[in-house]
């Protein structure tokens, strides 16, 4: 199997992973064993991928867009992504904005602890932190938007 082809094949599993077996199952109408055959990386299994309206559908109830960013990467794009999905669009201010930050900070230790919980850093451990650590970036700006915004 190609590099790509293994890459895109890694990056299903997480996806499906993601959103869980059972979940996967009910969103694409597939059975557990044809969402398997999309990520095996056996030789019989090589040329097949999954469809991408299963994709799609994935990716919305997912905590990220695994595939999407897959092939963006494959491509030499590079993608934004915001993982706010908030309920609301009530005007934020910066009493909300040290909420969320409190909320992020606590996210991105819980997900470091889980990490170097056996001494070890994965690549996939590495990507999550990545993940949160944008995500806390992001935050801070926001919030420093909020305070120029009050300082006017």
């Amino acid at each position: 199997m190609s590099r790509m082809g293994s890459y895109l094949k890694k990056h299903t599993e997480a996806l499906v992973k993601d959103v869980g077996i059972e979940a996967a199952c009910k969103l694409t109408g597939k059975s557990k064993a044809t969402l398997g055959r999309y990520y095996s990386d056996h030789d019989e299994h090589a040329d097949r991928f999954m469809p991408v309206d299963a994709v799609v559908a994935l990716e919305e109830a997912a905590s990220y867009p695994h595939v999407t960013g897959a092939l963006a990467e494959l491509q030499g794009i590079g993608l934004t992504f915001d993982g706010k999905r908030r309920n609301t669009k009530e005007r934020a201010n910066v009493n909300s904005d040290v909420i969320v930050l409190s909320q992020r900070f606590a996210l991105l230790m819980a997900e470091y602890q889980q990490s170097i919980e056996d001494g070890v850093i994965t690549i996939n451990e590495a990507k999550r932190l990545l993940r949160e650590t944008s995500q806390l970036q992001q935050v801070l700006i926001d919030m420093k938007l909020h305070l120029e915004d009050e300082a006017i």
